[in-house]
């Protein structure tokens, strides 16, 4: 059964809420989901947005704030909810995730629980935390085995909440999130790699890795869907998968958006020169709890989720002259994960 909340404390008619790493790809969307369902947004940042948004963004690195101070802003605020959407993945060492992903996590449970209105907290894990995982769906009960450092980081984050919730010192929920996609995904990751290189139409081929895996993907706005899904419940000490629910061919997805974009840039999928072949990889998320606890599910298609992403990579492309959207090199890249 669905629990649902009827209301939030302070803010809007909806309640107030605080999401972390509000310009993001993710945060940004999910700020926009919540406002447009009538909460009181604070997006928190490490520098203001370049465009006006319709709520305020607390320029505050929260990854260098201290407890007292984001229990200070969650006071100011009013918070009935806060969504950890902060976090590092791309061009960053081991230690810069550890403190990004689990560090922070750790001091905003601390914070939540010094908070005057106790907010609810929503952090948004990801798959990688499940590590290596059989041809069967990824259930929220099987064991974690994390083989990367983001997977690892993530891991460590998600189980600060949930210890912090079975002893009654917080409420809330973890979102184990698939890889993600959409309008503004990361042009470090695959899929806006590809959708930057096919946006420019760049002269010379992006060269790739073999692209074995199968992988989860679900559309970002889906995932912001999700996290006001669970704001609403009254669900806590749990994690929750958020995904598409099927295992897809990277190398059919990749084959997918060069379709769409109608464009002449060439895509090479070709092994590193003196290197071995990459172990594939297979997930598909079980979505079954998802539904049953937030009554959530995917909404959007991966079509209309790659046309949207094509569309956005085309905007950027526009405005950025051709020197700098072409940062990424056109050597041999490996299939990158998350957000």
């Amino acid at each position: 059964m669905t629990n649902r909340r009827t209301g939030g404390r302070g803010g809007g008619a909806a309640g107030s809420v605080v999401v972390l790493g509000a310009t993001g790809f993710v945060g940004r969307h999910t700020c926009e989901v919540f406002a447009a369902a009538g909460w009181t947004v604070t997006g928190v940042a490490r520098s203001a947005p370049v465009t006006a948004t319709p709520y305020d963004v607390v320029p505050l690195d929260a990854v260098d704030a201290g407890p007292g101070r984001l229990t200070e802003l969650l006071d100011e605020r009013g918070a009935a909810v806060v969504v950890n959407a902060a976090g590092a993945v791309w061009n960053v060492t081991e230690a810069e995730m550890m403190r990004a992903n689990a560090d922070l996590v750790r001091r905003l449970v601390t914070a939540a629980g010094s908070a005057a209105g106790r907010p609810r907290l929503i952090q948004l894990g990801s798959v990688h935390e499940y590590g290596p995982v059989p041809r069967t769906g990824i259930t929220e009960d099987i064991p974690t085995a994390p083989v990367t450092p983001y997977g690892r980081s993530k891991l460590a984050g998600a189980r600060a909440l949930l210890n912090a919730a079975a002893a009654g010192s917080v409420e809330g929920l973890v979102l184990r999130v698939s890889n993600v996609s959409g309008p503004g995904t990361h042009p470090a990751s695959l899929l806006g790699m590809v959708a930057r290189h096919l946006a420019t139409s760049a002269p010379e081929p992006l060269r790739l890795a073999p692209l074995l895996a199968h992988r989860d993907f679900v559309d970002v706005r889906d995932v912001a869907d999700a996290a006001l899904a669970a704001a609403c419940s009254d669900a806590s000490g749990r994690v929750v998968n958020i995904g598409g629910g099927q295992a897809v061919s990277v190398s059919s997805l990749v084959v997918r958006l060069t379709e769409l974009a109608e464009a002449a840039a060439e895509i090479v999928e070709a092994p590193s020169a003196g290197g071995r072949p990459p172990e594939a990889e297979w997930q598909r998320m079980d979505i079954g709890l998802a539904d049953t606890l937030l009554g959530w599910r995917p909404r959007r298609s991966l079509d209309d989720s790659l046309r949207d992403l094509l569309a956005q990579a085309r905007a950027c492309a526009d405005r950025e002259p051709l020197s700098s959207a072409l940062q990424v090199p056109p050597s041999t890249m490996a299939v990158s994960g998350h957000r």
